[in-house]
This record gives C-alpha cells, sequence and structure tokens, in this order.
C-alpha cells in the first residue's frame, strides 16, 4: 500500500509539472499577444512547450496552498509563493549560466529586478485560477493515469522530459563555456557545440540575455 502510494503521488506530481508547464506556455504566449500584439513563442526547454517555472510553481501551489479555501488568503499566499519562486529561478540561472530571461528592474516595487510587485500580483490570480478552476477540473480526470496504458505513456513521458531537462541544461552550460572561448574538451562538448550552437539555442530561447 505504501509503494501504490507514492507511485500515486509521483504520477500525481509528474502531470501537475506537465500541465503547469503547459499552461506557462500559452500563458507567455497570450502575454506577449496583449501586449505585444505579435505572436512570440518563449520555450523554457529545448524541445516541447514547456516553460518549467509555472510546472514547478504549479506543484508548489498544490503542495503548499491547496488546502487554503479562502480566495483571498490563497491569492496573497500564490503571490508570496510565486514570487519567491520567480527570483528564485532568476538568481540560480544566473548563478549557473549567467543569464536571465526577465528584468523587472523598470518596474515599481521590483527586487533586484528578479520579482516584482506587478508580477507578484500575477502569480496570485494563476494561484486562485489553478486552484479554484483548472485543479478540480483536472481532478475529474485523475483516474485516467492510474490506467495500465497511461501508467506506460507516462514512463517513457518521463524519459523524455528527464532527457529534454538535461539536454537543455547541458546546452546552457556549454554555450556559456563558448561565451569564455573554451574549447571543446571531450566528445559531449564537441556534440553540443554541432547540433547545439548559439545560433540554435539563441533563437529558441531569444528572450534570454547573457550577462557574462
Amino acid at each position: 500500500m505504501k509503494e501504490k502510494k507514492i507511485i500515486k503521488f509521483i504520477l500525481i506530481i509528474f502531470w501537475i509539472f506537465i500541465i503547469g508547464s503547459v499552461f506557462g506556455f500559452f500563458a507567455e504566449m497570450l502575454y506577449a499577444f496583449v501586449y505585444t500584439r505579435t505572436i512570440e513563442v518563449r520555450q523554457g526547454l529545448i524541445y516541447g512547450p514547456f516553460i518549467q517555472i509555472y510546472g514547478i510553481g504549479a506543484i508548489a501551489y498544490y503542495l503548499l496552498v491547496s488546502k487554503i479555501q479562502e480566495p483571498k488568503k490563497l491569492f496573497f499566499a500564490g503571490m508570496i509563493m510565486g514570487g519567491t519562486l520567480e527570483y528564485l529561478c532568476s538568481f540560480f540561472q544566473e548563478m549557473f549560466w549567467g543569464t536571465i530571461s526577465w528584468d523587472y528592474s523598470n518596474l515599481f516595487m521590483n527586487l533586484n529586478g528578479r520579482t516584482s510587485l506587478l508580477y507578484c500580483f500575477y502569480w496570485g490570480i494563476i494561484a486562485v485560477i489553478f486552484l479554484k478552476i483548472a485543479y478540480p477540473l483536472i481532478s475529474k480526470f485523475e483516474y485516467l493515469i492510474y490506467k495500465k496504458n497511461v501508467k506506460i505513456f507516462t514512463v517513457f513521458f518521463m524519459l523524455f522530459m528527464t532527457f529534454d531537462i538535461v539536454i537543455s541544461c547541458m546546452a546552457a552550460t556549454r554555450q556559456q563555456q563558448r561565451s569564455f572561448n573554451i574549447p571543446a574538451k571531450n566528445s559531449i562538448d564537441t556534440f553540443l557545440d554541432k547540433y547545439y550552437p548559439d545560433d540554435y539555442l539563441n533563437e529558441i530561447y531569444h528572450n534570454r540575455k547573457q550577462l557574462n
């Protein structure tokens, strides 16, 4: 029974991450269209319509604030959690790869340009939408993930996502090395230089800014 509960928990968390990441992809596209009147595709990973900060946020909302029933409290909890997550993601992106994907330095009440009051407000709205509207709807189809065929698909999807995350991190690391004119040291570096050159990565992460 304990193993089944663990497996069930992993399945739920994985699919919440996927749904949150895909939601983030289309939310960013809609946001860009509203403010710029152009179709702008933003990705967090090399392959697929995923922006993982939204997936992580969805997991955080599910684990930490899902028991909050009052919308007002849920909104403020989402603001704090989303702003904290946004700050940390920006901080670690800069620390590991010397890049940032957003800069709110010009906005009112921003914190080191990594998050701001306005975007914390957006995170609060997302928390209410996710936990009061989206998650109850998703829960109605939760039984599907326990079906044998779906479990098999989930395992392969997990393998794909693991590859996607790992290769995206490796490619970003190697790109940073190239920015410092560090030559390829092994076959992996050569592979990354060949299949994930700067032009290719810059097209995918066109809103990313190199700091170093």
